[in-house]
C-alpha cells in the first residue's frame, strides 16, 4: 500500500525516529544515495509561491538520481480548471509520487485520497510537516538529544506551530508555546498534541507572555507574523504582536547561548531582529538546509521503501 505524509500527527514516534536517522546517514554519506532513486519522477503541485521547499525538493531528488517537475498556482490551478480528482488520478499515470503546497489542508487530503502514488505535504493552511521534521533534527544535530531541552515558541499560532507542537509531543522535547491572546492554535490541536505529550513525558506549556515562555529556553523559534493570504490582516496581526519580537532583550531573558530558530522567510524588524536573525547563535540557515535532507528521507522511504 502506499503511504503519504500529510502530518505529523499521524506519525509515530517509531516512524519519526527512523526519518530522522535516515536523515543523517543521507546527509553524511551523500554519494550512497546517487542514484537510489534513479528512474522516479515527483510532480511539485504548488498554489503557493516558494524558495526552500521547492529548491530543496527538487535538488533532493536530482542528488538521488530522480527527476522533479514543478507545476505552479497558473498551471493546473487544481479545483478551479480541474478537478482535485481528475489531477490525482491522471498525475498517478506519469509520476511517482506528489508534492502538494495547498491553501487548505482539504486540498492535500483529497490529492492522497485519489492519488495512487504518495503525497507529501509541501505546507497547507494546518501543517507543515516537513519543516517540523527538519527543525527537529536540527534540534537533535546540534543538542545530541531531546531530553532536558526546552524549546520557546514566540508567534503566531499557526500551521508551523501545529506540526512542530506535534514532532516535539512525539519525540520527548518540551516547548513553552506564547502567543498574543486571540492567536493561539486551536483547541482542538491543543488537545490532541497534550494527549501525545502525555505517552512521552514532553513538557507543553501556553502562554501569552513572551518573557515567562523563554525563562530557561535552550531555543527561541518564531515564524512570521503575517502569512501569504493575511495581508488584509497586516495592520492588526502587527499591533497585537508588538511584544512578541525576538531582540536582544527577549534573548537576555532566555538562557545563556540559547539558540535562535526560524522557519524562513523572515520579515526582518518585525517578527525577529537583524542582530538576533545574524548572530552566532541563530542555526536558520542549518535549519534551511536541513529541509533537503530530511525531505531526501522521505522521499526515499515513501518511493523506495
Amino acid at each position: 500500500m502506499k503511504k503519504d505524509l500529510l502530518s505529523i500527527c499521524d506519525m509515530t514516534t517509531k516512524e519519526i525516529d527512523a526519518i530522522l536517522a535516515l536523515t543523517a546517514e543521507v546527509k553524511r554519506y551523500k554519494g550512497r544515495y546517487a542514484n537510489a532513486l534513479k528512474g522516479k519522477s515527483i510532480g511539485l503541485i504548488f498554489q503557493k509561491p516558494s524558495n526552500r521547499t521547492r529548491v530543496s525538493f527538487e535538488i533532493g531528488m536530482v542528488q538521488l538520481g530522480g527527476h522533479a517537475i514543478y507545476l505552479g498556482p497558473h498551471e493546473i490551478e487544481m479545483g478551479v480548471r480541474e478537478a482535485i480528482k481528475d489531477v490525482a488520478c491522471v498525475l498517478s499515470r506519469y509520476l511517482d509520487g506528489i508534492v502538494a503546497r495547498t491553501f487548505t489542508h482539504e486540498d492535500a487530503l483529497a490529492l492522497a485520497k485519489y492519488s495512487t502514488v504518495p503525497v507529501i505535504n509541501g505546507l497547507s493552511d494546518k501543517a507543515h510537516p516537513c519543516q517540523a521534521l527538519s527543525d527537529i533534527f536540527t534540534v537533535k544535530e546540534k543538542f545530541g538529544t531531546f531530553k532536558g531541552v526546552k524549546l520557546a515558541y514566540i508567534g503566531d499560532g499557526n500551521n508551523v506551530l501545529n506540526s512542530l507542537m506535534c514532532a516535539a509531543a512525539k519525540v520527548g522535547l518540551d516547548m513553552e508555546i506564547t502567543t498574543p491572546k486571540g492567536y493561539e492554535p486551536s483547541q482542538d490541536m491543543v488537545a490532541e498534541v497534550k494527549a501525545m505529550a502525555s505517552k512521552s513525558k514532553a513538557r507543553i506549556a501556553f502562554s501569552n507572555d513572551p518573557y515567562i515562555a523563554v525563562k530557561g529556553a535552550d531555543i527561541l523559534y518564531t515564524d512570521v507574523w503575517v502569512s501569504m493570504g493575511q495581508e488584509k490582516e497586516r495592520d492588526a496581526r502587527i499591533k497585537a504582536f508588538k511584544d512578541f519580537r525576538i531582540d536582544d532583550a527577549l534573548v537576555r531573558a532566555a538562557k545563556k547561548g540559547c539558540r535562535i530558530m526560524h522557519c524562513l522567510p523572515a520579515h526582518r524588524g518585525e517578527e525577529i531582529t537583524d542582530d538576533v536573525l545574524d548572530s552566532k547563535s541563530s542555526i536558520v540557515y542549518d535549519q534551511a538546509e536541513n529541509r533537503m535532507h530530511v525531505e531526501k528521507a522521505i522521499l526515499l522511504k515513501l518511493l523506495k521503501g
